[in-house]
């Protein structure tokens, strides 16, 4: 049960049974009118904009409309005061009724409280597709942290999602990857090769590949030009990476529903799907042979000043036109990136999401232009951008890794801290917002450590349930009986407030999957969190409000229903973000 979508409902019907319309007599416009929560709690539990923005519409006083509806939903029985504030926003307070069956609805729906209702439509959600030449690193565990809850939270509003993982297994970087996997193999074949040469990849990860290839080969690869022996040692070296880079990811909780390889779109049954994608655009009038203007600023090494055939991607939004073929008649990136999501398009994702790292902005307007044309701007193409992050133990910047040789892996980010430290603090900021994560803080069982904050709130309310069953061994405390209390008697402040904040949470699900913005979850747990323990502590002082009191066990009965309604959305939240919620802190 959504309270806002439900009094959304209840303004429209009652400003159509008012009869109004705009000042020309034709229909309003009911689609901005929305009912949220009001910016100062103190002014009541729901604000009603109806008022502002269909008064210039209706060629009115906003002040006078919001008067005027707000005489009609006083006489609504859930309604316990109305106040219009300001220029014409309507301030409406519930009644205690209201919120008793609420809450024992919330009850009733346990963790499905908050999900969406199936059927809004199929979503491709990419993430990670690290290049396969070595293990994951910190930058990745954040795009893949932020990729899963985003895809979760889609699925939980009621999408249905793939999670999807790009594998770049075509381009330079993965030959570079065989040649050093060959000196690996050389190298478990007893040779000593020294220092690993400029040019290729030095971590210690590779040498499981190099012992791979000598027992399958023994020596028969030695001595041999590289092109007989290049795309076997590729194809055993890029298996070995991804089985690697699963594990890792694995190790995170992340699992991808398919696994798509870049080589595929060359080699498709049905032929190079590359070319086809370009006939595509060109048999649509967007490719044409032009000359580019140099980029400003120093020159790349690779700029070439020819003609060459375009692609009208500045009619899609883009800064300039682009290239998909390179002076060797080879294909850019580009080319092959617009292939695959003409590939995502015809699979059925109209609705498609990437989450890159923050260092690929630029490729952003580009790769958006391209999927508006390929869909003939049917499909569109959101690009979340994850920012870096920086490590620091106690803080002090942390090191790099002797396993990688250049960064720290995302295993050892996990094995150090765990999976739900990880997972949460990746979430618990903007993912355009640099992150400094310090090994420390996100361990330290304090208020100031937002996971340990949020999993003790859970945990907490399974320690009250404890008590309660030792001191009230006569209360019903299965869903059905919290169901039946007497739940009218929540009237403190704090307890309307815990109320109200549950309330936000189908709300903040519908805006997260809107927006596409994961982080929105985290600080809503935190919030709900904050007011738990903000409440239990008024306990200490005010014995009458204690969650379990032996004096007054009908009070106690309705205060344990609402606690256990916010353990379940505490539940429901850290599931859609891939944290455990536990029944106790160790």
């Amino acid at each position: 049960m959504d309270i806002f979508a439900d009094f959304g409902e209840r303004v429209r019907s009652t400003i159509a049974r008012l009869g109004w319309t705009a000042a020309d007599g034709t229909a309003l416009d009911l689609t901005r009118v929305v009912v949220e929560p009001p910016r100062d709690a103190a002014h009541g539990d729901l604000a009603v904009n109806a008022a502002m923005v269909l008064a210039k519409p209706m060629g009115k006083q906003p002040r006078a409309l919001a008067i005027e509806l707000m005489g009609e939903l006083a006489a609504d029985p859930d309604v316990a005061e109305t106040e219009v504030a300001g220029p014409g926003f309507l301030n409406l307070r519930l009644s205690a009724g209201y919120w008793a069956r609420f809450l024992a609805l919330v009850l009733r729906e346990g963790e499905a409280y908050g999900r969406g209702t199936p059927g809004k439509g199929a979503v491709n959600v990419e993430y990670v597709s690290a290049n396969p030449t070595g293990p994951m690193h910190v930058g990745h565990c954040r795009g893949a942290v932020v990729g899963d809850a985003l895809a979760n939270i889609l699925a939980h509003a009621g999408h249905a999602v793939t999670k999807e993982y790009y594998i770049n297994d075509a381009g330079a970087q993965v030959d570079v990857l065989a040649r050093s996997a060959h000196l690996r193999y050389r190298e478990a074949l007893g040779e000593a090769i020294g220092e690993i040469p400029e040019g290729l990849y030095p971590g210690d990860y590779l040498k499981p590949v190099g012992e791979a290839l000598a027992k399958r080969f023994g020596a028969s690869l030695v001595g041999k030009p590289e092109s007989e022996w290049l795309e076997e040692v590729r194809r055993t070296a890029i298996d070995g990476m991804m089985a690697m880079i699963r594990e890792d990811l694995a190790a995170l909780n992340v699992r991808h529903d398919v696994f798509f390889s870049e080589k595929s779109l060359q080699n498709a049954p049905d032929g190079d799907r590359v070319a086809q994608a370009i006939d595509t655009l060109t048999a649509a009038g967007l490719m044409y042979r032009g000359r580019l203007e140099p980029p400003k600023g120093q020159l790349p090494e690779d700029w070439e000043d020819r003609e060459q055939v375009l692609f009208r991607s500045t009619q899609f939004g883009d800064d300039v036109d682009r290239p998909l073929m390179k002076s060797d008649g080879s294909y850019t990136y580009f080319a092959s990136d617009i292939a695959y999501h003409l590939d995502k398009y015809r699979r059925g994702f109209a609705n498609q999401i990437d989450i890159w790292g923050a260092d690929h902005g630029g490729y952003v307007k580009r790769m958006q232009a391209a999927v508006k044309a390929i869909s003939g701007g049917k499909a569109s193409l959101d690009v979340k951008l994850c920012q870096l992050v920086k490590l620091f133990r106690a803080g002090e910047p942390v090191k790099m890794s002797k396993r990688s040789g250049s960064f720290v892996t995302l295993r050892e980010v996990v094995d150090e801290v765990g999976v739900d430290a990880v997972r949460f603090m990746m979430l618990f900021r903007k993912s355009d917002a640099p992150l400094d994560f310090d090994f420390q803080k996100v361990t330290e069982q304090s208020k100031d450590n937002p996971v340990f904050y949020v999993q003790y709130a859970h945990a907490r309310v399974h320690s009250v349930f404890a008590q309660a069953r030792e001191g009230l061994p006569a209360l019903d405390l299965s869903d059905e009986g919290l169901g039946g209390a007497d739940l009218t008697r929540l009237s403190d402040a704090g307890e309307i407030g815990l109320m109200k904040r549950i309330a936000q949470w189908p709300r903040v699900v519908e805006g997260a999957a809107e927006s596409h913005e994961p982080h929105r979850i985290a600080f809503f747990l935190h919030d709900l969190a904050s007011d738990l323990h903000a409440h239990w502590n008024r306990g200490k002082d005010l014995p009458q409000l204690r969650f379990v009191n032996v004096d007054d066990p009908l009070s106690s009965h309705a205060r344990l229903a609402m606690v256990r309604a916010v353990a379940s959305v505490l539940a429901s939240g850290l599931a859609v973000l891939g944290v455990s919620a536990p029944k106790e802190m160790r």
